[in-house]
């Protein structure tokens, strides 16, 4: 509660619109128990689940992280971004899996096309937006911060925004497996293959460095070096597991690793 608290008086806006989306994400997860619909075999709702937690969490983290950002740091015009790109994107996946349509590489049309086109538009703009907040974090001082805390926001972002591009390794592909098609099955709720490649499990992890490192950082390590080598060994495992991916290679067998 003392974190909600903090997080709806440093941001209200990305507080609300982060909740909104965890509320929403858990909502998608019980329709997964009682729909039927399927998209390439798997239950339609359970993308929106994914993307709206997902969502959630990254304007908590950026709610965060702003708040250490100088006073020139236009916040509302951020949070204006943020809430409009990604509102868009949920929007269109939750739209597409009540009608049990594909969101994502969706060529049927070239209406629905073009709107796949402007996902990825509003992902690479939010991801931009991203990399500028975090050559800030390079670039001024914050003295109220503890160095090792610092470093880990900086590499943080860095991940992040090189995993949110490895996006376009889907993207030029129009697809999310490597060496077989889409759907079959997957690590339960996450979906992600159990016998091919799958380049969402090192967007996943890569992305999520954004408050791994931060928390690892705060709450364990607590000093500047550990946190530089959790980071680089952070981003090892991010690339094995695009290389895994690439090559066509799953992670695990039916579940076991």
């Amino acid at each position: 509660m003392d974190v909600a608290k903090t997080l709806l008086e440093r941001n209200s806006a990305l507080f609300y619109f982060g909740l909104a989306n965890l509320l929403f994400s858990l909502f998608f997860l019980l329709l997964t128990q009682f729909t039927t619909t399927q998209v390439l075999g798997v239950n339609a709702w359970y993308k929106p689940f994914k993307f709206a937690a997902s969502i959630g969490i990254y304007a908590w983290t950026m709610a965060w992280f702003c708040a250490y950002l100088p006073a020139s740091f236009n916040i509302n015009l951020f949070n204006t971004a943020i809430i409009v790109l990604l509102g868009f994107e949920i929007v269109y996946i939750v739209l597409q899996a009540g009608r049990g349509q594909l969101s994502h590489f969706n060529q049927s049309s070239a209406i629905y096309a073009g709107l796949y086109s402007l996902m990825a538009l509003a992902a690479s703009l939010v991801s931009l937006y991203t990399a500028y907040v975090g050559w800030l974090f390079f670039t001024q001082a914050f003295p109220q911060l503890p160095d090792y805390y610092l470093w880990a926001i900086r590499w943080g972002i860095v991940l992040f925004v090189v995993f949110s591009f490895e996006g376009f390794v889907m993207g030029a592909r129009l697809s999310h497996t490597i060496g077989g098609p889409d759907g079959g099955p997957g690590l339960p709720l996450l979906n992600w293959s159990y016998k091919y490649g799958d380049p969402r499990i090192a967007h996943f992890i890569g992305m999520h460095a954004l408050q791994a490192l931060p928390l690892l950082a705060y709450y364990a390590l607590k000093d500047v070096r550990a946190v530089t080598v959790a980071a680089i060994l952070y981003g090892i495992l991010a690339v094995f597991t695009l290389v895994q991916a690439l090559n066509g290679r799953a992670l695990w067998n039916g579940g076991a690793l």
